[in-house]
């Protein structure tokens, strides 16, 4: 009789024992299914003079905007790309890491990013990159972003400075990855990402990338958070990575006004022009009186 309770005793506690392996094994299978969902992030900012009710002055050498009066900001793509990635992060889980090529200065929108949620960040000194062409700046943005774990690579759609547009295309190319750009919507399902892209004439495009991906983002995709001045307070003993052209090995024929497929020889602000004349009358009065001003004015014969 003993030795049957001793005998079953031990039948319970292997079947306990096997029961533990198994809970512990969907423990590990659910922790690891969680890693592979998460998502390391790189959001690629820039700063940029805000110019919409400045008053604008041409430097002495007449080839760019005399910035010293000017009040700095982040880029508004750049900032719906910060927004998308910290939401990405909130449902996915995973790292977001802010980078910016820029003066000191730039560490005010790396400071703002991390108040909206990012977890690093990383400042290029800009100092070799002067008259750097959309290439030039990409290849620096290059150089800091494939060392780097990342999954999704988002930037603005284009810079309102210089409006290129080209940045973050050139960047995919140089890393080898798809992309996407003007994303209106983004999706991340299992090892790909759905994007909606913003087309002509109010239309939108579905298309589907394999992860890593870069996404230029679109003005519109979201509504990206406020960031008090507290917030700012709270990141600002996060310790921001500096680096440079020289710790990054890129030579002077890659960056720069030499790298530089594109030279800015002048710089002018629009004259003044006469005030606009307002044309009355029937569609077809209008129509004869536009053709009438184009004629005097030599448009046609």
């Amino acid at each position: 009789m003993l030795f049957l309770l001793c005998f079953f005793g031990m039948v319970h506690l292997q079947v306990m024992d096997l029961n533990g392996l198994v809970a512990m094994a969907l423990g590990l299978k659910a922790e690891t299914e969680k890693k592979e969902e998460e998502m390391d992030i790189v959001v690629c900012i820039k700063q940029v003079p805000e110019v919409a009710e400045a008053e604008l002055e041409i430097d002495r050498n007449g080839s760019e905007i005399e910035r010293e009066d000017l009040v700095m900001g982040i880029n508004e793509w750049d900032n719906y790309a910060v927004e998308e990635a910290i939401r990405i992060k909130e449902a996915h889980g995973g790292t977001v890491v802010a980078v910016t090529l820029g003066d000191e200065d730039a560490e005010d929108v790396l400071r703002r990013a991390l108040a909206m949620g990012a977890d690093k960040a990383i400042l290029i000194d800009e100092e070799g990159f002067e008259g750097s062409d959309a290439f030039g700046i990409a290849r620096g943005l290059y150089a800091v972003v494939k060392d780097l774990p990342y999954d999704l690579i988002l930037t603005g759609a284009q810079a309102s400075d210089d409006g290129w547009a080209q940045v973050g295309l050139i960047l995919a190319e140089l890393l080898n990855v798809p992309f996407a750009s003007l994303a209106m919507d983004i999706t991340i399902d299992g090892n790909a990402v759905i994007v909606h892209r913003e087309l002509e004439s109010n239309q939108q495009e579905k298309d589907e990338l394999s992860l890593p991906a870069l996404i230029t983002v679109q003005t519109g995709i979201n509504d990206p958070r406020y960031v008090s001045i507290m917030g700012i307070r709270k990141v600002r003993n996060i310790e921001i990575r500096e680096t440079d052209c020289e710790e990054l090995g890129l030579a002077e024929t890659e960056i720069g006004s030499e790298g530089s497929s594109v030279a800015s020889r002048t710089l002018s602000l629009p004259s003044a022009g006469e005030r606009a004349e307002m044309l009355t009358g029937t569609l077809n009065e209008i129509c004869e009186k536009t053709a009438q001003i184009i004629r005097d004015k030599g448009g046609i014969d």
